[in-house]
């Protein structure tokens, strides 16, 4: 059976929020069994609670990262490369506390959030981990984007088959499978960043967002060219990328998926309709003891493939 985790230490990391332009520091503490990650606005005095729980509960807003909000209006936003982080290595408990609007990006993946975590040390609890165990088909779409979670076939944990389309030939279509595990985030999901297109900045600064964007945090698409000199990570960074946001997006749920995530074109707003579909259909689900998978200590070799 499968324990609940935390870290061993406190740990601290700062840097810009891509969409703020603000600099902010971040400091990570264990947290007692049954906790989940809840976010702390350190900045914030004067309201009845600074307290935000990851929960799809608490999801306010999904355009172009997700931000979510409690009942005293607080919010934060761009948790998912750290959620993400947190789900890939079995980090069920955490606080984190933020004295800014926003999560720092630092390079647009999660690798400097798992160097931070196993730094930190993971550290077993006492409590068994639950997961939530996919029954019956649960499907949503927006337009032609569409998402899936099914019932899991030969693998015990989530089975991920991620396919984006975009007409920019840098990108065109890709199609990624991956069985999520600590080694397979590792090597195959974490180390991939966030991407936007030049033609979309001025548009998107007039907005507000990507105030701090730069290549040192994402990789930019102009024109059927990746612009940043160093150019990509993986040939099919950019469907990486996608599974990383699913991945802390679905960890929303409160809790590990066992099924199959397929989804066609996934954002932050089809990830969001998805989770919530799940918790409103009951039926279609249920409780269960983890298994114990792959430990991330059995894991920790692959970080030098995935962090660079």
């Amino acid at each position: 059976m499968r324990r609940q985790q935390t870290i061993a230490g406190p740990a601290m990391c700062a840097g810009v929020g891509v969409h703020s332009g603000s600099h902010v520091r971040m400091v990570l503490s264990p947290a007692p069994v049954d906790t989940g990650i809840v976010f702390v606005r350190s900045d914030v005095r004067g309201v009845p609670s600074n307290s935000i729980a990851a929960h799809a509960d608490s999801v306010s807003e999904t355009r172009n990262c997700t931000t979510i909000r409690n009942a005293s209006g607080v919010e934060l936003a761009t948790i998912e490369h750290l959620m993400s982080a947190c789900a890939g290595l079995g980090i069920d408990n955490l606080i984190v506390e933020v004295d800014g609007p926003e999560v720092p990006i630092l390079d647009g993946s999660s690798a400097q959030f798992v160097q931070v975590l196993l730094n930190a040390g993971v550290k077993q609890q006492v409590a068994p981990r639950q997961v939530i165990r996919i029954l019956e088909p649960i499907e949503v779409r927006m337009g032609a984007k569409s998402a899936a979670l099914l019932p899991s076939e030969g693998y015990d944990g989530l089975d991920m088959d991620v396919t984006i389309r975009f007409a920019d030939p840098a990108i065109g279509t890709q199609r990624r499978r991956v069985h999520l595990s600590p080694e397979t985030f590792l090597t195959e999901i974490a180390d991939a960043r966030t991407f936007g297109f030049l033609a979309d900045v001025e548009t998107m600064r007039a907005a507000g967002l990507g105030l701090g964007a730069s290549m040192a945090n994402a990789v930019v698409v102009d024109s059927g060219r990746v612009v940043n000199p160093e150019g990509l990570r993986f040939d099919d960074e950019f469907v990486r990328h996608k599974m990383l946001d699913a991945v802390g997006d679905l960890s929303l749920a409160g809790a590990p998926i066992c099924g199959r995530f397929v989804a066609d074109q996934p954002g932050h707003a089809l990830n969001a309709r998805l989770v919530r579909a799940l918790l409103d259909t009951p039926e279609a689900w249920c409780w269960e003891n983890g298994e114990a998978p792959e430990t991330v200590r059995e894991a920790q070799p692959a970080l030098a493939a995935a962090v660079r």
